[in-house]
């Protein structure tokens, strides 16, 4: 089928998320390998955000594929209440081999799912309510994990759910009402609001306080110093369940497996997604504490999914956790981490269109800003469409990313090389100058 008939198909039946159908003009895409792909009219384009920053491991990886098709042939399916080969042994993987300090799993299509079991999950085992969660996440589009969610996209499923409250996480560079002096100062001042916040919201009615561990789409927000140490202190303070959500952040986008390792932090709930089969089948879960999992061996998880733990996705589970090792992925990622930071912070010293720019390993966001240092777009609004012309722009140069507020992912997959960096960032340099002269 040739390019031109596949889009108009596509515009005839399909409806795309977070769009006004009419006005979309999707590339046709016949194949992608590593860090690339290529449209139906044999255009490569460079994957500088993952796709929606999954696919660590890139494109075309050929012993995943190879999971993917033996397990198809032996039994591609097989009902939740059941024990099978690949079934056991992910979650073996995951708990000895990548998480030991953590008790069991409890699988998922997707991340949103995911956060939505890990709510109810916190909200049996604790018998309390109430949800906190900061204000710049992105958790899911399910219902409840909109409500968990803070940034825009929440707000079209409002009125809510009662019970989910909203704290203001870090985000220094904008912070609008002091100046600190140094990290430490401004995580002291974070978790002092927050306690505040505990308290006048019940402190003994607080089931979880959620928090992506470093924020993604919402500007990959790198807690400050002695700030998730101190959260992680108020939830045992309160008796409140810390849930990370590592949907993003996880399987070696930061340069550890998860991105709590950074820290001196145990959450009690992890929820993942997206990299444990960097999108080739879908599958996600919740992993809980030994704690947690020990109440369920006498009361009942409430919590089901006709695809819990399907069969496929484990077995490009297991291949994919084998393929970060074999492929040394995650020492690779914080060994690429620096060389990314340097590439930005060289575009921004050059670009007077490009503001902040922050990554943790292979986990990065420039941000655009108008000529008095702000952000590029007002919150929640785009009224001229600045970003979708940049998005635009990077895409006639053969790259693509997403966009969110005034800023644009640059998280490539975790295979790519030096040069291939140095090479986008060519492109990003080319993009950033006509921004410098036709935005600004």
């Amino acid at each position: 089928m040739a390019g031109e008939d596949i889009r108009a198909l596509d515009k005839k039946y399909n409806m795309h998320s977070w769009s006004a159908q009419k006005a979309l003009n999707p590339i046709v895409v016949e194949k992608a390998e590593g860090i690339f792909f290529w449209d139906a009219d044999g255009k490569k384009y460079y994957d500088m955000s993952s796709q929606l920053v999954n696919m660590n491991i890139g494109h075309g990886n050929k012993k995943i594929i190879k999971a993917i098709q033996d397990q198809a042939e032996k039994m591609p399916f097989i009902g939740p209440a059941y024990a099978a080969d690949v079934r056991s042994e992910l979650a073996r993987k995951i708990i000895e081999e990548v998480v030991p300090e953590m008790g069991k799993v409890f699988f998922t299509n997707a991340g949103a799912e995911a956060n939505e079991n890990a709510i109810k999950i916190a909200r049996l085992y604790t018998g309390k309510q109430k949800i906190f969660s900061g204000y710049r996440s992105y958790h899911g589009a399910t219902y409840a994990a909109a409500n968990l969610t803070g940034e825009p996209r929440r707000l079209a499923s409002e009125p809510g759910i009662p019970g989910f409250v909203k704290f203001f996480n870090p985000y220094i560079e904008r912070e609008p009402v002091i100046k600190f002096e140094s990290e430490e100062q401004y995580s002291e001042y974070c978790l002092a609001k927050l306690e505040e916040q505990i308290i006048w919201e019940g402190q003994d009615n607080i089931a979880a306080l959620f928090l992506e561990t470093v924020v993604g789409s919402n500007g990959i927000l790198i807690p400050p110093k002695g700030y998730l140490e101190g959260v992680r202190a108020l939830c045992t303070k309160y008796g409140i369940m810390m849930v990370c959500d590592e949907v993003m952040s996880g399987w070696g986008r930061t340069g550890e497996w998860f991105a709590y390792m950074n820290w001196d932090v145990v959450p009690d709930i992890i929820t993942f997604a997206k990299g444990i089969t960097c999108g080739y089948v879908p599958i996600g879960g919740a992993i809980v504490s030994k704690a947690i999992a020990e109440h369920f061996e006498e009361n009942v998880l409430i919590c089901g999914l006709t695809y819990n733990a399907h069969l496929m996705g484990c077995a490009a589970g297991i291949a994919t956790i084998d393929e970060y090792k074999n492929l040394d992925l995650i020492n690779r990622s914080k060994k690429m981490g620096p060389v990314l930071a340097k590439h930005m912070a060289e575009l921004q010293a050059k670009h007077p269109s490009v503001g902040p720019c922050r990554n943790i390993g292979l986990f990065g966001m420039v941000e655009f800003v108008d000529k008095n240092d702000g952000p590029l777009v007002p919150y929640a609004k785009d009224p001229k469409g600045l970003m979708k012309q940049i998005v635009g722009k990077l895409r006639e140069n053969g790259a693509t990313t997403y966009s969110h507020e005034n800023m644009i992912s640059v998280s490539p997959p975790l295979i790519i090389t030096e040069e291939e960096l140095k090479e986008l960032f060519v492109i990003l340099d080319k993009v950033a100058t006509w921004v410098d002269e036709n935005l600004l």
